[in-house]
């Protein structure tokens, strides 16, 4: 169960075809669709930590259709009724779906698997270059080992 105010999980369709499957993304009518901005992919190599990074503006949809990538969003929002709790979700082709990540949460990912890992932003406005902040790993204390 999602537990931080605003964001939301949501199960995708992957259909199997011979010769090449389907993964379904997003449509305007989903949960989460906000606007479109702009989609890219980003990968993450083993074991590598990306972390932290907190949206003022971008509402994030995030799928990861290769590999398997932990999410780990930190809520420190004053006025949220989830204030200071974290949630943590594993998304891969076992777990596919959608996580829709509102603005002013901190976010770090994790790749957990043995092959680089991609994930699809599908974003409701462009990057803009100092939309968002950045703390160093250490400044939100969190424990990243898989084996917990």
């Amino acid at each position: 169960m999602v537990n931080i105010d605003g964001v939301k999980l949501s199960p995708l369709k992957h259909i199997v075809v011979p010769g090449g499957d389907v993964f379904h993304a997003m449509k305007n009518s989903d949960p989460g669709y906000d606007g479109f901005g702009e989609a890219y992919f980003s990968t993450v190599e083993p074991n590598a930590i990306k972390a932290w990074k907190r949206h003022n503006t971008m509402t994030l949809n995030l799928i990861v259709p290769i590999g398997a990538i932990r999410f780990v969003i930190y809520d420190d929002r004053d006025d949220s009724p989830s204030r200071d709790l974290f949630y943590e979700v594993t998304l891969s082709r076992k777990n596919y779906s959608r996580l829709t990540v509102p603005p002013m949460v901190w976010m770090g990912f994790q790749c957990v698997g043995n092959v680089t890992a991609m994930l699809l932003n599908i974003a409701n406005i462009p990057h803009l270059p100092n939309e968002a902040d950045k703390k160093e790993i250490e400044e939100i204390v969190f424990d990243w080992s898989l084996n917990k």
